[in-house]
């Protein structure tokens, strides 16, 4: 082929069939910034905005751009996937709910970061800022018996807290979205139980986002069922909270109830606690009959005698992992996404030439490197610019953005049969043959 008409009918030809559908960057909604923004302090929320993950619409209220989305719904599919191994029921929930049931328990006038609206009804209403006020009734009207329990219900939704300041990018905001948990038991005995099987299931839940190697089981003030309560805690300068880590058995204390436990660790004793700042990425709590109670959810035992619904809760807030991500995972050059969140595995860039036939076998070469890598299940992210779009730019907004493996498709590597590999956050280039390429690791 010779003539620009020609290259761009072969490229339309192999674009334009059936499902064949590539996230192009030449046709991507957003696009990225060359600076950050610079009315962001911190780290997860100018990275995120500069990349083109998410767009801040006011204080604490932020948009997901098609990469952020693409990131979120696999935080929370992981997050699906291991509640449903462990008995897990979803649900959607209402995000607008009656003023009575936060009377019911006394949190209409105590929640302080409460969201009231009045409707054009005349009543009163709340945006949902937890569900207890919401699961509790709705559990009571289909469990009767000891044989309906354990149960357990979750559903990820938006959350809405009037936050007097909004603060720290998508790891506090006014609407956020949040997996929150809850369990109703016949006894403390089965709580307990399935309390510690929801700790091994949120460090497999934080393992698969990546941030396993510096999170932490921390001690936390308790409420009014149990001493304690448990948060997930994620080291990293840019934490709003201070915990106090055992360097015996790598529990962490939250500062806050640190005095009271005499400086030492509540797991195994030791006075050896290391300050570090750190970012609450999910909690737990035993709840007993707090919300059950006045309600007046119970159900009959096995001798017929009626006893209150034993409750447990387990909150993950999904913004806020992804933002922990962002503040853990990245680089002077960007983001460097864990393989099993990444928008896209692979970031591939074709570098175009100005001799038109070379162009030419260029953007063939770079089309079926797509479908291949597509066919054998790998999501790809396509950097198929032209026109003023550099190598340089191609490059930092590769890395910007922080897919795990870049392709780079030129007319060097094509002399070779070859295609450019480099994973991101490392320096080494090697060259892969066309036909290894969907094999490559």
């Amino acid at each position: 082929m010779t003539t620009d008409t020609k290259s761009s009918k072969i490229v339309v030809l192999l674009t334009n069939d059936g499902d064949y559908n590539p996230m192009r960057l030449s046709t991507l909604f957003t696009k990225t910034s060359k600076e950050a923004p610079k009315d962001e302090l911190s780290v997860n929320a100018r990275l995120l905005m500069q990349a083109g993950f998410i767009d801040k619409l006011t204080a604490g209220v932020y948009t997901y751009l098609p990469l952020g989305l693409r990131v979120l719904k696999k935080i929370e599919n992981i997050i699906r996937e291991e509640i449903n191994k462990v008995g897990g029921q979803e649900i959607l929930m209402p995000a607008l709910t009656p003023k009575s049931i936060w009377e019911t328990t006394g949190r209409w006038a105590s929640f302080d970061a409460l969201f009231r609206l009045a409707g054009a009804d005349n009543k009163e209403y709340a945006l949902g800022a937890t569900h207890e006020e919401v699961v509790v009734p709705l559990a009571k009207r289909h469990v009767f018996s000891y044989k309906d329990l354990p149960v357990y219900i979750y559903q990820i939704q938006d959350k809405f807290r009037n936050e007097k300041r909004a603060k720290s990018g998508i790891l506090r905001g006014r609407e956020f979205i949040m997996k929150d948990l809850y369990s109703f038991h016949v006894n403390e005995e089965d709580l307990d139980e399935y309390y510690k099987t929801m700790q091994k299931v949120y460090f497999k839940i934080f393992a698969r986002c990546g941030l396993l190697d510096k999170t932490y089981l921390t001690f936390a003030a308790g409420g009014s069922f149990a001493k304690y309560s448990h948060e997930f805690q994620t080291i990293t300068p840019a934490g709003e909270d201070e915990i106090y880590i055992c360097d015996g058995c790598q529990i962490a204390v939250n500062a806050e109830i640190l005095g009271e436990l005499g400086n030492k660790c509540p797991n195994c004793g030791n006075q050896k606690l290391q300050p570090e700042k750190a970012i609450e990425v999910g909690n737990i709590f035993k709840l007993g009959t707090k919300y059950s109670e006045p309600f007046g959810f119970a159900y009959f035992d096995e001798a017929g005698n009626k006893r209150p619904v034993i409750m447990g809760c387990y909150g993950i807030g999904l913004g806020r992992v992804l933002g922990t991500v962002a503040e853990v995972c990245h680089d002077e050059r960007g983001l460097r996404w864990p393989k099993e969140i990444a928008p896209l595995a692979v970031h591939l860039v074709t570098l175009n030439s100005p001799d038109i036939e070379a162009d030419n076998k260029i953007k063939l070469a770079s089309e079926k490197i797509y479908r291949e890598l597509e066919a054998s299940g790998i999501e790809v992210l396509f950097d198929d610019r032209e026109g003023e779009t550099s190598t340089g730019e191609k490059f930092a907004d590769a890395d910007l953005i922080g897919c795990p493996i870049r392709l780079v498709v030129s007319e060097r590597t094509l002399e070779q049969d070859s295609v450019e590999v480099k994973k991101r956050g490392e320096e080494k280039k090697e060259l892969v043959k066309l036909s290894q390429v969907t094999r490559y690791k």
